[in-house]
């Protein structure tokens, strides 16, 4: 069925990272409207109409080992166990889910997880670039932390970084490193893989990353505040893949007497969940064990399959991972394997291969997001060259730039 899209309002004067001069990307979260800075540029204006359908093929790899479409160029800002640059910030291993936030000064901060255990790294790191693009700090905003996978930004502007273990945690995170990472225990303890915030219904959707995982919605009772809430869990109605969804509070968040996803047992099973966005009151996700991206609309509350690789006519995205959405609507999934593309399934309905990684097929794709301008694709390898150590500490971060909007 359609995908109807209905616009949220967002209530920008309740962030309390304005009043710090600091906002999360507002169409990262906030249904389609760019959070833009008074003070002019190219980097804080983004333009209106998608290109991403009309790109043509992936070139021949570049200096960066990357194939690009034409009028595309790349970038590495950062590899694992080296100082950033303008940084005395050892790049952390395994970098894995990534958003990117706008700072008052015109410039923009990208975070990234470090999908290791906290011996080795693991947290959050992130680099911060100037009004021009350039790279003027990197640093930490969260240490002690184990297998922090994806995650998601929030509306009023901080990170919250997910726990993929079996007793793991929701963390909210300040993007610039001045505030200590909260734990969130109310939004469940389990295997988490990204988070999506719906501030106008005070909701979080969660993926689990299990072959039989849930899809949960954590009800808030604060605005803002994620300390307190009621977790449920998904089940579909009628007993297929798609359908209405209805919401079952989980007892125990803790997993202290049972798993969560085994609390509610008319709860639906998801093969294995990873990215998750909202956009434009549709909640995007994607499960890797069966390949399918998937779209909730919550003010229906139906699921819909988005993309199937088994049954696509052109099924050239496989492995799917984390995910984001552009403000046309473009979906942008990296490949955990498959052949390390970042591929769109465009808004127009194209399938289109936005960058592909060579040399790194033991590698996965991770974090991608965009800038602020729409024109420039942050995104990692984790492990890095094909048959590095399987804790990441090869990997890589890049910045695509070039016409995904004109």
């Amino acid at each position: 069925m359609p995908i109807q899209r209905t616009e949220l309002s967002i209530d920008s004067s309740r962030r309390k990272f304005l009043r710090q001069g600091f906002v999360g990307v507002g169409w990262v979260m906030a249904g389609g409207t760019l959070s833009r800075c008074s003070s002019s540029g190219d980097e804080m204006t983004a333009p209106a109409t998608s290109n991403i359908a009309n790109l043509g093929p992936l070139l021949d790899p570049d200096a960066n080992g990357l194939r690009l479409p034409a009028g595309f160029s790349s970038r590495v800002i950062a590899r694992s166990g080296t100082a950033v640059e303008a940084s005395s910030y050892a790049w952390h291993n395994a970098p894995d889910g990534g958003g990117v936030f706008t700072t008052g000064d015109g410039g923009w901060i990208y975070v990234s997880n470090s999908e290791t255990v906290a011996a080795l790294g693991g947290g959050v790191g992130a680099v911060r670039f100037d009004r021009d693009g350039n790279i003027v700090d990197a640093y930490r905003i969260l240490d002690g932390t184990d297998l922090n996978c994806a995650g998601g930004t929030t509306p009023w502007g901080t990170w919250l970084s997910c726990e993929e273990t079996d007793t793991g945690l929701v963390w909210e995170c300040d993007p610039l490193g001045e505030n200590t990472g909260v734990a969130h225990p109310a939004m469940g303890a389990f295997k988490h893989e990204a988070a999506a915030v719906d501030e106008a219904n005070r909701h979080v959707y969660l993926t689990e990353d299990v072959g039989d995982g849930r899809l949960y919605r954590f009800v808030y009772e604060n605005a803002e505040d994620l300390s307190a809430g009621e977790l449920q869990a998904a089940e579909v109605l009628g007993g297929g893949p798609e359908g209405a969804i209805e919401w079952r509070t989980v007892p125990d968040p803790s997993g202290a007497s049972e798993e969560t996803r085994y609390q509610v047992a008319a709860s639906t099973a998801f093969a294995g969940g990873e990215g998750i966005w909202l956009h434009e009151g549709v909640i995007y996700f994607a499960t890797k064990g069966d390949n399918r991206v998937w779209a909730y609309e919550t003010d229906t509350s139906m699921l819909t399959i988005l993309y199937d690789a088994a049954t696509s006519s052109t099924p050239i995205l496989t492995g799917v991972d984390n995910l984001t959405v552009t403000p046309a609507g473009d979906v942008v999934v990296g490949e955990d394997g498959g052949d390390m593309q970042v591929v769109a399934i465009s808004a127009e309905g194209p399938i289109v291969p936005l960058v592909q990684i060579t040399g790194q097929d033991g590698s996965e794709v991770t974090g991608p997001v965009f800038g602020p301008s729409l024109q420039r694709l942050y995104f990692s390898s984790q492990r890095g060259a094909e048959g590095a150590d399987l804790l990441g500490m090869s990997g890589i971060t890049y910045e695509v730039t070039g016409p995904f909007f004109i």
